[in-house]
């Protein structure tokens, strides 16, 4: 996949008007998954996509503690002007979805078991609570 195709179905997937405002949310989303992912799954997630969307998820530092799924859409949200938590939520649903569909399952089930509960739906998962 190229960047201008992974931009292309980011722009269908959110309903954005254009691909200039697709491929500012994608590298908003990007740029901020990029300091969640550390590791094997840093590396491998870079290495599934597109140069420009890797060097946007290598050039974040990886923070020290890693941020709720509802911290991660506010700190979107921060990224993006005029973003409230309601659209900055379906920004990062648009790109972890998409990005769900460009890279395999074992990756996505990765990063899943990486990031805290509450990313599954971001990626366009239903997240199964454990049977009590």
């Amino acid at each position: 996949m190229r960047w201008s195709e992974l931009i292309e179905a980011v722009r269908e997937s959110g309903q954005y008007a254009t691909a200039a405002e697709a491929e500012r949310v994608t590298r908003a989303v990007l740029s901020a998954l990029g300091g969640q992912v550390v590791g094997d799954e840093r590396v491998d997630l870079a290495g599934r996509l597109p140069a420009e969307a890797a060097r946007v998820i290598a050039d974040e530092v990886p923070v020290v503690r890693r941020l709720t799924a509802p911290e991660f859409v506010e700190s979107v949200a921060l990224r993006l002007d005029g973003a409230t938590p309601a659209t900055a939520r379906w920004d990062v649903s648009s790109v972890l979805t998409t990005l769900a569909r460009a890279v395999d399952e074992e990756l996505v089930d990765r990063l899943l078991n990486l990031l805290p509960p509450g990313y599954a739906l971001l990626f366009g998962r239903a997240e199964l609570a454990p049977a009590a």
